[in-house]
């Protein structure tokens, strides 16, 4: 038996007074939310969901998620967590892929109508016989888009004796983003996601007055839901949730609720030092522990945030297929900024070549990851998953180098390498150089069709407040900054950059 809502149980049962979430000015103790967890998998229970059954959830970081998340677990069930971001054909397609049959949907704003987006896809898809409101109006029992959450656990008891699940049952269904093709579930086993859980809350020392962690990153995405959410809960720490990132929103949390531990993606630290510059404030000086993953984070921001927070970023490296962290900046040694550490315990790396051959030395070669945070499979997509699956090892589809002290370096997602007249060109490299540059604030480098060389090297600059350089000008410094075949030939300059919910900079929306 093996079942990671544990993490919850042990929590409430050994410190059942001390603060779960905070929202808002709502505090709630883990005794309260390990029982209406409890009512979840009692109303799951009731209507013949059980062990095996695929349960979604389309929730922003507000107290229902953990509520709904651990309900599913402790019922046996598999969680598939939904991007609030979705549109009504985009959840009809996930509901049917995971075969959900129930669903769990908050009801949004006027701005972010999930209720009604909820609705019509649920409509439109015969096996998901159950569609719960989780209404936006704190304790409301009715709702325009159907059953209520608080009317529908009413009567349900608040102790519930979790389900026998195996190690290998999947806890969680978590779907890729789909740079190419459709979205694919990736299938993470209470194994996966408790070790990870464990493995990542061991990596750091907790404060013996009890942590405080923000969690802004969503909780639908695994960054997110293990190394914020899971680990917090795993610690007794008090979760703040926060549904929408917004810089001065986010550092005023850190002050109010003195917040120990933060983890975020690149484009947020790079959003609270712009904010804390154009304000001329103080950043907050509780944070113990800044960790940064997703995508690489830019030397500069690191060295910016280092010098205003007075504590260093530590850099992971993972993906949804690895439940998700495969390698950090790790404690018990010396942290190398840029890097992405070397792999946590019972996690093996190498560097492949196409042919899944082992690229010995520096590289640059492809990530292959081998251990106990490696997913099963994709859901019901048995070609997909022997195409990234060998022998245990799973292949990342990241470019990397490694040092000889065993640090691992990501050069480029492979899909993004450009190919200028037959020269490999490293976006990353260029996006680091061109961060020094006074004038340039954010920057995204992608390759755009050329007629001769197949690919051009183009910049999308978010200008620094106040700069004025022109393009000209910008390409002309890297030419003297860069390789002949490598510096953008051309730069356009933009107010923002598309973005996904997470925080990662849309690349292929900036391509033609």
């Amino acid at each position: 038996m093996l079942n990671l809502s544990i993490i919850l149980e042990d929590s409430a049962h050994h410190a059942p007074d001390r603060t779960a979430l905070v929202f808002g000015a709502l505090r709630l103790p883990y005794s309260m939310v390990n029982s209406i967890a409890n009512q979840v998998a009692n109303l799951l229970a009731a209507r013949g969901i059980g062990r095996g059954d695929k349960v979604a959830l389309l929730c922003p970081n507000v107290p229902y998620f953990p509520f709904v998340y651990f309900g599913i677990l402790k019922a046996g069930a598999t969680v598939v967590p939904l991007n609030v971001l979705l549109t009504p054909r985009e959840i009809t397609y996930h509901l049917t892929d995971s075969d959900a049959k129930a669903f769990f949907c908050f009801e949004g704003s006027p701005e972010l109508p999930m209720g009604a987006r909820g609705r019509e896809a649920a409509g439109a898809v015969p096996g998901c016989e159950h569609f719960v409101v989780l209404p936006a109006t704190p304790l409301a029992t009715e709702s325009e888009y159907g059953e209520a959450l608080w009317a529908a656990l009413d009567g349900m008891s608040g102790e519930f004796e979790t389900a026998q699940t195996s190690p290998d049952d999947v806890a969680a269904i978590l779907y890729t983003s789909g740079t190419t093709g459709l979205p694919k579930g990736a299938e993470l086993t209470h194994q996966n996601m408790l070790i990870n859980t464990l493995v990542s809350d061991q990596m750091f020392p907790a404060d013996p007055e009890g942590d405080v962690s923000l969690a802004v990153l969503p909780l639908f995405h695994s960054f997110g839901q293990t190394a914020v959410m899971n680990v917090s809960v795993r610690r007794r720490a008090a979760l703040v949730l926060q549904p929408r990132f917004e810089p001065g929103q986010t550092l005023e949390l850190m002050r109010e609720e003195k917040v120990t531990m933060f983890a975020g993606v690149p484009t947020m630290f790079w959003a609270l030092l712009s904010k804390i510059h154009a304000d001329g404030g103080e950043a907050p000086r509780t944070l113990r522990v800044a960790v940064s993953g997703g995508a690489a984070c830019p030397v500069e921001v690191l060295k910016d945030f280092e010098s205003a927070f007075g504590i260093a970023i530590l850099e992971g490296y993972g993906l949804s297929e690895t439940s998700p962290v495969a390698s950090f900046n790790q404690l018990s040694r010396p942290t190398k900024p840029g890097t992405i550490g070397f792999p946590v315990w019972g996690v093996q790396m190498r560097l492949v070549d196409d042919a899944w051959n082992t690229v010995e030395g520096e590289g640059p070669g492809e990530i292959a990851i081998r251990g106990h945070n490696v997913m099963k499979g994709y859901y019901g997509r048995p070609e997909d998953t022997a195409e990234v699956l060998r022998d245990g090892w799973f292949r990342t589809g990241d470019l990397a180098t490694r040092d000889e002290d065993g640090y691992y370096s990501v050069v480029d997602r492979t899909k993004d390498m450009i190919i200028r007249g037959g020269f490999n060109v490293y976006p990353r490299e260029l996006e680091e150089v061109l961060m020094t540059h006074p004038a340039v604030s954010l920057v995204a480098v992608v390759g755009v069709p050329h007629p001769s060389h197949g690919e051009e090297v183009k910049a999308y600059v978010i200008p620094a407040p106040g700069a004025t350089v022109g393009e000209e000008e910008l390409v002309a410094w890297c030419k003297e900054n860069m390789a002949a075949y490598k510096y953008p030939r051309v730069v356009e300059f933009r107010e923002s950059l598309p973005m996904t919910a997470t925080g990662k900079i849309l690349k292929r929306e900036l391509r033609p």
